[in-house]
């Protein structure tokens, strides 16, 4: 049996662990009675999930949460590029975007990021393929709970439109986001 896998950051899963370790990440969920976690990560420069123990993995405090994975290099930096598919769902390639309750939380998030709101206030500091977290800073938060002011069970679109009625932007303003942002769905 694999001992734990290494608890310390700078020993933390990389990109081509499922690569080099085949026998802990599984293509299939076996059926021994064993606790595994669904995982996203590359192998041979593809996408795929893989199942791993649960035990040899560190446990952190949001496992159990719903987070939202954009790439984090991405597009040109050009303003509003339309992102790679964000997933609901760390690895390197990644960042993660909340810790939801709930999957409709969750889709909320994904909603907004979809925004061209969103994605215009995300281009005021991502002038580079670069998407770091730093990038977000002007991207402002928001309530993705059920009492928030803005219905998040409506299109991108219409999303959008509270977007701009919530922040008072200018005919001036929002005419620049619709010309300049490409839609997402």
């Amino acid at each position: 049996m694999p001992e734990r896998l290494p608890k310390r950051a700078d020993t933390a899963l990389r990109t081509n662990a499922l690569e080099i370790m085949p026998n802990i990440f599984l293509k299939e969920k076996p059926d021994d009675g064993k606790n595994y976690l669904q995982i996203l990560g590359k192998f041979n420069n593809e996408r795929v999930y893989r199942f791993v123990r649960r035990e040899y993995m560190e446990e952190l405090p949001d496992w159990e949460k719903y987070k939202i994975f954009v790439l984090a290099a991405n597009g040109s930096g050009a303003i509003g590029e339309v992102m790679s598919t964000p997933l609901v769902g760390s690895t390197e390639t990644f960042i993660t975007i909340g810790a939801f309750d709930t999957r409709e939380e969750a889709a909320a998030c994904l909603a907004y990021i979809k925004t061209k709101f969103c994605r215009a206030m995300l281009g005021v500091l991502k002038v580079t393929q670069s998407n770091t977290r730093d990038k977000w800073e002007k991207v402002p938060l928001q309530d993705f709970t059920a009492s928030s002011d803005i219905d998040w069970s409506k299109s991108v679109a219409e999303i959008d439109l509270q977007l701009y009625a919530k922040y008072n932007l200018s005919a001036e303003e929002i005419n620049f986001i619709e010309s300049k942002v490409r839609a997402m769905e």
